[in-house]
């Protein structure tokens, strides 16, 4: 975790287990994180929050994460903020149809916590 800079990072995950141990394993890595259960409330909080990076499920309740990806990208100053897709969706081409949606990066799950770690290193 050297010379990594530590920004704090936005969970958008309707999993209650899933957020609670991204988060938990985030914070013990000295993260600062904040959370939303939906897309809206994801975008709402990219808009409003000093983020460093998304981790976004990509099937929530109200909307595809890459809908929701795609409204924070539209955001003028969220262009270029990594966002990175966390997804069950692991059937061959969705890792291709899912990063030609606009994500910096790609995890299925279940999630190992030290695969998340680097593919959060790599953008950050």
């Amino acid at each position: 975790m050297r010379g990594v800079v530590k920004k704090k990072i936005l969970i958008i995950e309707d999993n209650k287990d899933s957020l609670y141990l991204m988060k938990y394993f985030l914070e013990k890595k000295g993260f600062t994180v904040c959370e939303a259960g939906t897309g809206g409330e994801g975008i709402a909080l990219a808009a409003k929050r000093d983020v460093g990076l998304v981790l976004m499920d990509i099937q929530l309740p109200d909307m595809p994460g890459e809908e929701a990806t795609k409204r924070i990208r539209e955001s003028q100053n969220k262009r270029d903020l990594p966002i990175i897709a966390i997804t069950a969706c692991a059937m061959l081409g969705d890792r291709e149809r899912i990063l030609g949606c606009g994500h910096n990066g790609y995890l299925s799950k279940p999630i190992n916590p030290q695969t998340l770690l680097k593919e959060i290193e790599k953008h950050l």
